[in-house]
């Protein structure tokens, strides 16, 4: 891997960080403040913290494109960066929207999904991705068009509005997306694809520079347009890796977090009962989101449970999850 292209880490990671600085800055003024509703009080926390991610992100992929074009002459893959900046921005545009209107005021459960289906349309028309999938006890199968045209919008789809779900604790939706990206970055460049490892480490950098804000006590939030951005690119990259087996393993938290409340057909949240001293509790008699499950395990292991904690088992559950999955490719 050429050195140049490594110098797009730093520049993702320091416009985010610059970015980040300034836009907590503006959002106080502003009042684009949410409450976190996990601590004493609710405080008031900056929010759309997307904004300096999308920045960081794009600033990284941008310089990606022209070394490619200006130093190595390989404009080869260029395409296909702008085909996934142009994903990014799109489900970046539903995800403002979900944050200004959100299911209260305008969009429904239904909507959602359905506002971001035109993400998939960059990668759709340049046939993004490996027609050739290797599907369980059958083989090897080439879906031909049907894999632009149906696996490619399909996934987009899952992927940006699952990531969605599992939210709402400090440093829990960077913390994934980091340790997804790092899966696929690890596996996409021993398997020969390591324009798609250099990708990742983009995103890699500039989830870091978040991560410096996000996490417990979060000094500002990632927001809806994060989050299905975030998850996106996750199928983006999956799909220009070819390691789709990669993505159903890293994705079982979700299916939890998708499982665990239909049991209340969808009428519940994630958060938690705050009790005086900051610690959680369960806030129904069951459990029905992977951050109930957390608290549950938690508070088997020790008398009071807190914030951080919850989200530091989620993680290490997607850490394991994430070796697990890597090894499947090495």
């Amino acid at each position: 891997m050429n050195l140049w292209l490594l110098l797009a880490f730093p520049l993702a990671f320091s416009i985010t960080l610059w970015f980040i600085l300034k836009w907590i800055k503006v959002a106080k003024r502003s009042n684009i403040m949410g409450k976190d509703m996990n601590k004493v009080g609710g405080p008031l926390v900056p929010e759309m913290g997307g904004i300096p991610v999308l920045a960081g992100i794009l600033s990284g992929f941008l310089f990606y494109i022209a070394i490619n074009t200006f130093i190595l002459s390989q404009e080869i893959y260029n395409v296909y960066v702008l085909a996934g900046m142009a994903t990014a921005l799109i489900i970046f545009i539903v995800g403002i929207l979900d944050d200004l209107l959100g299911w209260k005021i305008g969009l429904s459960k239904i909507e959602k999904p359905l506002l971001t289906i035109p993400a998939a349309i960059p990668m759709m028309v340049i046939n993004a991705g490996h027609s050739l999938i290797n599907l369980p006890f059958i083989g090897n199968v080439d879906l031909g068009i049907l894999y632009p045209l149906l696996i490619v919008p399909i996934g987009i789809v899952i992927a940006a509005n699952a990531y969605n779900m599992l939210a709402g604790y400090n440093g829990l939706e960077c913390g994934m997306g980091i340790i997804m990206f790092s899966a696929i970055t690890i596996v996409c460049y021993f398997t020969g694809s390591a324009w798609v490892a250099l990708l990742g480490g983009i995103m890699i950098s500039a989830l870091a520079a978040f991560m410096i804000f996000n996490w417990y006590p979060a000094k500002i939030f990632p927001g809806n347009a994060f989050t299905y951005m975030v998850g996106a690119m996750v199928a983006v990259l999956v799909f220009f890796g070819n390691v789709e087996k990669l993505a159903l393993i890293l994705f079982i938290p979700y299916y939890l977090d998708f499982i665990l409340p239909l049991r209340k057909k969808m009428n519940v949240e994630a958060y938690a009962k705050v009790n005086p001293d900051g610690s959680l509790d369960l806030p129904y008699d069951g459990i029905y989101d992977l951050t109930h499950l957390s608290i549950k395990i938690l508070s088997k292991l020790k008398k009071k449970v807190y914030e951080n904690e919850v989200v530091a088992l989620i993680l290490a559950m997607e850490v394991i999850i994430a070796i697990l999955g890597i090894a499947l490719y090495l």
